[in-house]
Parts: structure tokens; C-alpha cells; sequence
């Protein structure tokens, strides 16, 4: 990850050394229960994993953050990663126009570390769930 934003420094992209990685279960319960009293529970699962399912308690997930402390969204820097991350072994996790397949919405700040088959699955097009043939989004109520 680190090698990845050096990368991006270097292209002159206003991104931080701090970024999101590991969530615990527990403070995914607090995130996620403080999105459903603020936007509802059918809002919140369409940006937020429940406790259990957020692939940041994998330890493999990352939420790319700007100097501005903000979410990294500038257009340029998501096109970047859509091309450089498989480099060192991340792919954009959820994809534009890949909603169904995620069920979530488009993060282009969103990593996970996959390895050496980042590549294959970042050319492909395909969200990790169809490249892997696994159903994503939705929840068992």
C-alpha cells in the first residue's frame, strides 16, 4: 500500500500517508448503526457493510485518503487506480456500473489487496464477484 501511494505522490496526487485499513467488528457495528439512525437502513446498506460482512475486517481493504483528509474522489486519481493499482497487487473494489453484481455503490477510493492475480481481474472488467463466480450484495434478514 505504501509503495502505491509513494506512486501517486510521485504523479503528484494530493494523497495521504494515513488511509483506512482494518475495521473491527465492533467498530463496525458502531459505523454502521450510526449511518442506519442517520440515513435508514436501506440507504446504509447501499454504502456501508453490516458488522460481519466489511471486507476492511479482512485486514485486505483499504480506503485511499487525501491530504484534505477526505475520501480520495478526484476523477484523475480514480482513473489512476484503475489503471496502476493492479501494479501492486490492489483492485478498485467497487466498480462504476457494478452496482448488482456488489451491492454497493461505486467506491474508487475502495482497495483490496488480491496479489499477483490483480491484473487478470483488473483487465477483465469484472467485479471480484463475477471474476470469481460468488454472488455479492444483499443480506439475509
Amino acid at each position: 500500500m505504501l509503495e502505491l501511494i509513494a506512486a501517486m505522490q510521485g504523479e503528484g496526487y494530493p494523497i495521504s500517508h494515513q488511509y483506512s485499513g482494518f475495521c473491527s467488528y465492533q467498530m463496525q457495528v458502531t459505523l454502521y448503526q450510526n449511518y442506519v439512525n442517520k440515513d435508514g437502513k436501506e440507504a446504509a446498506d447501499l454504502y456501508s457493510a453490516r458488522p460481519g460482512y466489511s471486507e476492511h475486517q479482512t485486514g485486505l481493504a483499504f480506503d485511499l485518503i487525501g491530504t484534505d483528509g477526505n475520501l480520495v474522489t478526484e476523477k484523475k486519481a480514480s482513473q489512476w487506480l484503475l489503471k496502476h493499482a493492479a501494479e501492486y497487487g490492489f483492485v478498485v473494489r467497487y466498480l462504476n456500473g457494478k452496482e448488482n453484481e456488489t451491492g454497493y455503490m461505486p467506491e474508487q477510493w475502495h482497495l483490496r489487496y488480491v496479489g499477483k492475480e490483480a491484473k487478470a481481474i483488473a483487465d477483465s472488467g469484472l467485479s471480484l464477484e463475477e471474476y470469481y463466480g460468488f454472488t455479492g450484495g444483499g443480506y439475509k434478514d
